[in-house]
């Protein structure tokens, strides 16, 4: 039998840098028509990976075979002027051009010169970023189902990606980085999330095992005479591995929302007869934006902002902030509103600024509210940056760590109105879920512009859909439903809303059934849930408001941290049941 030749091999592979280890000894190969994601929390070195095989960063120690005359395209996170020049390699287009081009344009130019050189393998980080949605799906499909006359499927990938859906309908197999080892998962991502939720509980159960252990060896030692030490040398041997093993600690720290919006009256905004129009920098052409566009926004509504690139979605959002002025029409903005807007392009700020410096800039002191109050650098570790790290200077974090801290930043000013304009870009899976679920209980306004549609279904309730040429959409459901009406894959929304039941919980996917009667049993079982959900939400709430007050002990925090964690579950367990339950009824 022949010997396949993986396209990649690496051996044993380390890299730090200064003294932080980013992985160690790490071993993986791949092989033809794999399409394998990456996935690690910010800062663990995803992107520093892509590069090293590349060629592009050296590192510490180990191996790195690639396949001969092997033909491997890049695509890197972020590319800009120059570099993004010298990777298309085409003199037609100039720098003044690249500048002209949105972020969206750049990226879809350059995803497509990568794409049609027909490689063996790519390598690509965050190739969604930036991406209309109506790209993201044309990615997934091509990079999914692409394949040759033959049927076979030539395009091997290696990919850092977050975006949930695209990870689960596109890759065959996932790579997790996590405390400086390398785990393979030989499934998509609905996979991933059950088998390493399956590994921590064996680790921990292994550590809980050597932690007992370790207690009744550490009593033989204390009162171990030290005449017969030289007869059990092997014994205190293996107590020291042992002990090693018992201390070893998960760092499983989550970004923490706990963070209170203001109050917000009844008048949010109302845009009355707005027009806006454009000449586009890279055509000429004059695109209309808003055309007589009038809209009442609601107390607590949150709304998604849809469309492909160029169609006006973040002028809306300028309109509104009174960044850009209209042609014609006024926004009429209640006086409680107190806006926070997370913007596409990043966090703003001077060369040389450290962490601790970006949040004293805005305040020494966070009022969280009801008399609670944390110091900056206290709001800092609930964002995961260390003390140590606070004294880190804004360019040397990584790309999700700076948005992690451009959220920070826009948190702490307590807003009541949300607009987040692509939030998702560079942000890690962890705090896409704890962003996800403050949201979902943001007790304010919230307008989202992304590309993400796993976020969109989760935190938004109805969606403007713009179409272009100043035809906005008001769209009653989530992203999903959306697609499914477009398609005529439904013939009215409501089978639409049932459709979306179908999306993932916890990365585990609620199956749709036939409809049919639901049994006594399902019926008590039902009426218990309903009864046992508002009183775990309620638990939740009363939990979250301990663990945002300044005044809480350390003892306090752990208890109401590891209660929180449990109601979290249990409300999760409870909520996917009752999805279970309640699409069976007729």
């Amino acid at each position: 039998m022949a010997v396949v030749t993986p396209y990649l091999l690496v051996e044993d592979l380390t890299k730090s840098v200064g003294s932080k280890v980013l992985f160690s000894n790490i071993s993986f190969s791949v092989n033809k028509g794999q399409r394998i994601a990456l996935i690690a929390r910010n800062g663990i070195g995803k992107s520093t990976l892509l590069d090293i095989l590349m060629g592009k960063t050296d590192y510490d120690e180990g191996k790195i075979t690639w396949r001969k005359d092997l033909k491997v395209k890049y695509l890197p996170q972020k590319l800009q002027g120059e570099e993004a020049i010298r990777l298309l390699g085409d003199e037609a287009i100039s720098l003044e051009q690249f500048n002209k081009l949105s972020g969206g344009q750049q990226k879809k130019l350059l995803l497509e010169h990568v794409l049609n050189d027909e490689p063996d393998m790519l390598l690509l980080d965050e190739p969604t970023n930036h991406l209309d949605l109506e790209n993201v799906v044309w990615l997934e499909d091509y990079l999914g189902d692409k394949r040759t006359a033959r049927g076979e499927r030539p395009l091997t990938i290696l990919m850092v990606t977050h975006d949930r859906y695209f990870l689960d309908n596109v890759c065959t197999d996932i790579f997790e980085l996590d405390e400086h080892n390398l785990y393979a998962y030989h499934g998509n991502y609905a996979y991933y999330v059950e088998k390493r939720n399956e590994r921590i509980e064996a680790q921990n159960a292994e550590v809980e095992k050597a932690r007992n252990l370790y207690r009744t060896e550490l009593e033989w030692m204390r009162r171990m005479p030290q005449a017969r030490a030289h007869k059990a040398q092997y014994r205190i041997d293996n107590f020291y591995e042992l002990e090693k093993k018992a201390k070893q600690q998960r760092n499983e720290a989550e970004v923490r929302l706990a963070v209170k919006s203001g109050y917000i009256g009844n008048k949010i905004f109302e845009a009355k007869d707005v027009c806006k129009t454009y000449i586009s920098p890279s055509t000429g052409e004059e695109k209309v934006i808003l055309r007589h566009f009038n809209y009442v926004f609601s107390r607590y509504e949150k709304l998604g902002i849809i469309g492909n690139n160029g169609t006006g979605k973040s002028t809306f959002i300028k309109l509104l902030l009174g960044e850009v002025p209209a042609d014609s029409g006024t926004w009429d903005i209640g006086t409680t509103v107190r806006f926070g807007y997370y913007a596409q392009t990043g966090l703003q700020f001077e060369a040389g600024k450290k962490v601790i410096d970006i949040v004293r800039n805005i305040a020494e002191v966070v009022d969280l509210g009801n008399g609670q109050k944390m110091t900056a650098s206290q709001f800092l570790q609930m964002f995961l940056f260390s003390p140590s790290q606070q004294y880190d200077f804004v360019e040397k974090l990584s790309g999700g760590e700076r948005q992690r801290l451009h959220l920070c930043s826009v948190l702490m000013r307590s807003p009541n109105f949300l607009i987040l304009d692509e939030p998702t870009n560079d942000l890690d899976i962890p705090t896409l879920n704890v962003l996800e679920d403050y949201l979902k209980n943001f007790q304010g306004c919230l307008i989202v512009v992304s590309h993400d549609r796993y976020f969109m279904d989760r935190v938004v309730d109805h969606l403007f859909v713009f179409h272009g040429n100043g035809n906005v959409q008001d769209f009653p459901g989530n992203y999903t439903q959306y697609r499914l009406e477009a398609k005529g894959a439904s013939t009215n929304l409501e089978d639409a809303r049932k459709a979306s039941y179908s999306l993932e919980v916890k990365g585990t996917k609620v199956k749709t059934e036939q409809k049919r009667r639901l049994s006594f049993k399902e019926k008590r079982e039902l009426e218990e849930l309903e009864k046992q959900m508002p009183l775990l939400e309620e638990e939740k709430a009363q939990l979250e408001a301990l663990l945002s007050g300044g005044a809480t002990l350390p003892d306090e925090i752990a208890k109401a941290s590891a209660r929180y964690k449990e109601v979290q579950e249990a409300l999760d367990e409870a909520e996917m049941r009752w999805l279970e339950i309640i699409v069976l009824v007729e």
